[in-house]
């Protein structure tokens, strides 16, 4: 093989490898956009729960932490921990953004801005929420 071929069969071996990581990267953030909504849902339900118990929602100063510990104002009513606190992350590693009353739903809302933590965007960082 001369030199020519040999740098020839680098390039395109270097194209390829560059194409395959590229699609890597992009089905992981597809992936974790997938498990952050699946998490916000069970999230969703385990409000609803702490809402049967304790005759109230989680105010948005105690956010989805009212899930893990209790609020000074329920006494016996909680019957948690509801979830851990790893939970209560997003795939990203960031907590999760609990807001009640919601402003997509009149409850409440649960929701993550994606990797980049900024409201908007586009692909992995698309904003996710239980009002989709």
């Amino acid at each position: 093989m001369t030199l020519i071929e040999m740098i020839v069969v680098i390039t395109i071996l270097g194209v390829l490898a560059t194409l395959i990581v590229t699609s890597s990267i992009w089905r992981i953030g597809e992936a974790k956009q997938s498990v952050a909504l699946t998490n916000i849902k069970t999230l969703e339900s385990k409000v609803q729960e702490f809402y049967v118990d304790c005759g109230r929602l989680p105010n948005s100063q105690e956010g989805l932490q009212a899930l893990v510990r209790p609020p000074s104002d329920v006494g016996t009513r909680w019957k948690g921990p509801y979830v851990k606190e790893k939970d209560i992350l997003d795939p990203w590693g960031n907590e999760f953004i609990y807001r009640s009353p919601g402003q997509h739903n009149s409850d409440f809302d649960i929701m993550t801005f994606g990797a980049d933590r900024q409201e908007g965007g586009e692909g992995e960082n698309q904003d996710v929420g239980n009002w989709q």
